[in-house]
């Protein structure tokens, strides 16, 4: 998934080699240990195929409207896109983080052109927050009441 342009075309801009993949991996498995929160893999119910990934980090990129709150992130492989899997898998994770994290919020990144994920984002109830000078916007979204 990460070596498709199509894929990386709204996140970092590039295809990432297996390695890199392999390094974001690693990264995840240790936000669990640190942070207590980090990323799934999402697999197809039907087909068992693996079909993106998504979850909650701390990737402390300096930017601070990103600071001092879990930060969601999703990627899907392009041959899952269209079907309403992200926006169904992103709503699970918003009601896993709202009855798992004492934060009051989360944020997302999504850069300009990025139609697809602002329409998952705003169908699991993130609003644009800021606007960053780098052509992104971070949305919010407060936690619901359990």
């Amino acid at each position: 998934m990460w070596g498709d342009a199509a894929v990386t075309q709204f996140i970092g801009g590039k295809p990432q080699s297996p390695q890199d993949a392999w390094f974001r991996i690693l990264r995840y498995a240790g936000s669990w240990q640190l942070l207590g929160f980090g990323f799934w893999a999402m697999f197809d119910r039907e087909t068992g195929a693996f079909i993106g990934e998504g979850g909650f980090s701390d990737f402390r990129r300096g930017i601070a409207s990103l600071e001092g709150m879990p930060e969601t992130g999703w990627a899907f492989a392009a041959n899952s896109w269209g079907r309403g899997l992200a926006s169904e898998a992103i709503g699970a994770m918003t009601d896993w983080a709202d009855a798992q994290l004492l934060h009051h919020e989360t944020r997302c990144l999504i850069s300009n052109g990025n139609t697809a994920s602002v329409k998952v984002a705003t169908r699991n109830g993130y609003s644009a927050f800021a606007n960053l000078p780098n052509a992104a916007q971070v949305f919010r979204r407060s936690r619901s009441p359990l």
